[in-house]
């Protein structure tokens, strides 16, 4: 079982693991701070160094609870002490587009009520789709601008695991439609202080002055109840 670095250090950008199985170009390590892809998140990319060899990593994933690290190409053995890095930038990036995602769903569903029924997270501009019944521009750029004033205060994030049985005593611990946490004994929640809670497993900023600006750049109509808005972040 690879022990998930990044659950409770996100910043991690460098670390040591041991290979502890190998599938051609599959490898799967002992520890790894690489997000594997899930939740409407992109998994990590970076590079696996081995002799001074690098293995450029392009996907992660996983499979029947394990994750595997898909990489160029085959040269790793088990057994193998490696070092990784991961593509800090882009990371960064994504940091930062998940957190917005918190703020902004939040503020939307206080003012409107609705839930997301799906998102994309990616380094330029992410989407999120939420189950408003009416189509209201300037009901969204409302909370687009309220979500810039949340994020003003700064308010710190935390990222702590609570017995399941406790977390979902807390109202609203996910804004996803039709959707329960995993049945896990314990649930990892993301907090920001005074404003959120929500259980999730992504990668997430310290404080909320890290998003930047969040910057409407498109809203469409998808059909009955769904509506698809795309934002960027400014710095």
């Amino acid at each position: 079982m690879t022990k998930l670095l990044y659950l409770t250090d996100c910043y991690l950008k460098e670390f040591n693991a041991k290979v502890i199985d190998v599938e051609k170009n599959l490898v799967e390590l002992d520890q790894t701070a690489f997000y594997p892809l899930g939740g409407g998140q992109p998994a990590d990319k970076g590079k696996i160094i081995f002799n001074g060899q690098e293995f450029q990593v392009i996907n992660v994933f996983k499979e029947k609870g394990r994750v595997f690290h898909q990489i160029d190409k085959e040269g790793l053995n088990k057994n193998c002490e490696v070092y990784c890095l991961i593509d800090w930038e882009r990371r960064y990036k994504l940091m930062r587009m998940h957190t917005a995602v918190h703020v902004l769903s939040k503020v939307i569903n206080r003012e409107t009520g609705a839930l997301i029924t799906g998102n994309q997270l990616e380094t330029e501009k992410t989407r999120i789709d939420f189950n408003l019944e009416k189509f209201d521009r300037r009901k969204i750029e409302e909370c687009i601008e309220k979500a810039n004033e949340i994020i003003k205060k700064d308010l710190p994030v935390k990222i702590y695991f609570l017995k399941r049985e406790d977390a979902m005593k807390i109202p609203k611990i996910t804004k996803l439609a039709n959707v329960l946490p995993p049945n896990l004994p314990e649930l990892r929640i993301v907090e920001i202080v005074g404003f959120d809670l929500q259980a999730d497993g992504g990668t997430h900023v310290k404080s909320l002055s890290e998003i930047g600006e969040i910057v409407l750049e498109d809203i469409v109509n998808k059909g009955k109840n769904n509506r698809r808005i795309y934002y960027s972040l400014k710095p």
